[in-house]
């Protein structure tokens, strides 16, 4: 197994140009072009969040450190590196109204939730099968976008979300009947997760419409986050699967120096930068949108399994992420070509419009 860390340059250099390249909000411009930004930040956030795997599999082998325990270090040391970069490079990001605060507030719980039900999901179900279950949050992200965001929702975005669905079955191998050896406890975690993932791209997107940069944002839900995980930690008596039963656990990993390094780097790496471009992204794209894109996750994961972890593609998996490429490609020809209907206007007041004339 390759050593997780001869990513760190990789994610330093990642993280200071995402700072400064995709720091600026929504702007007007040509929508072709803002389309080809949203959708590229977008792809690299995908690329990117698929390589969390590598880290969390050497910390969950090696360590055997708790899920939520885990996670909860993980968000704090996301904490540390974001306050620490723009800190020096721009410490303006830091400042937020206080009117924002309570917004903030339970957009850091939503994302300690979604953290817990995903690890809770994946305890009962396993891999494959939870990794299936929380991309129903692209059909759950599109139906609410439409309902509470006013966005378009087509024949078209249907199609996209049945075909890329389809693909992250078979990446996942969901088709092996062992998969699926598990209970309805377990799969209603799983839809939950789902459902928390398309309520954290809803709320990425609303931030963005509020006027807040996407790293602040990232910086102060990861705090919060931080806080709630701690909580569920300590005070959930052993009820939640992987979390610390004693206080003492939260230090699982005590003197292995080398697994606090590669904790952090999963933390100011991957998570950082992955997370930080999903968030730029809603600055460019609809929410249904941008969670389709992100379908391909599971897609760069079959692949760089492949390539570092000498894991074989099945035919399945090929399939799979031919489907998911496929419909991502699809759909950004179809938006491409509705922008360039309206040149000049922010894509995100085009579908506004939409609505409107729609409802009209």
């Amino acid at each position: 197994m390759p050593d997780p860390l001869n990513w760190t340059g990789i994610y330093s250099i990642l993280l200071a140009l995402n700072i400064y390249q995709f720091c600026p909000r929504i702007i007007t411009v040509n929508n072709s072009s803002q389309l080809t930004r949203g959708y590229s930040i977008a792809v690299i956030s995908a690329v990117i969040l698929s390589t969390t795997a590598i880290f969390i599999r050497y910390l969950t082998q090696t360590y055997a450190i708790p899920a939520l325990v885990l996670a909860f270090w993980r968000a704090g040391f996301v904490v540390l590196t974001l306050l620490a970069v723009l800190g020096i490079f721009r410490p303006s990001l830091l400042k937020v109204e206080k009117r924002h605060l309570t917004y903030l507030l339970a957009y850091g719980f939503l994302l300690a939730v979604f953290n817990s039900l995903w690890t809770l999901s994946v305890a009962l179900n396993g891999a494959a099968v939870a990794t299936v279950l929380v991309y129903c949050s692209a059909a759950f992200t599109a139906l609410l976008a439409w309902w509470l965001l006013k966005e378009r929702l087509d024949w078209v975005k249907g199609l996209v979300i049945t075909v890329t669905l389809a693909g992250c079955v078979l990446v996942s191998n969901a088709l092996d009947a062992t998969s699926w050896q598990t209970n309805f406890p377990g799969i209603l975690t799983g839809v939950l997760a789902g459902l928390g993932y398309a309520l954290y791209s809803l709320m990425g997107r609303s931030a963005s419409q509020r006027g807040l940069s996407p790293w602040t944002t990232l910086t102060y839900i990861f705090v919060f986050a931080t806080l709630f995980l701690l909580g569920f930690n300590l005070f959930s008596g052993g009820f939640i699967p992987g979390a610390a039963i004693y206080p003492a656990d939260l230090l699982w990993l005590r003197d292995a120096w080398l697994g606090w390094g590669v904790l952090f780097l999963l933390a100011a790496g991957p998570t950082v930068a992955g997370f930080g471009l999903y968030l730029v992204s809603l600055s460019y794209l609809p929410s249904s949108v941008a969670n389709l894109i992100v379908t391909l996750e599971p897609a760069f994961t079959a692949v760089i399994a492949y390539f570092l972890l000498a894991e074989r593609l099945t035919a399945v998996q090929l399939l799979g992420s031919l489907l998911i490429l496929g419909g991502v490609a699809f759909l950004r020809i179809y938006e491409g070509r509705l922008a360039e209907k309206l040149p000049g206007q922010n894509l995100a007041a085009q579908l506004a419009l939409e609505v409107e004339s729609e409802a009209s």
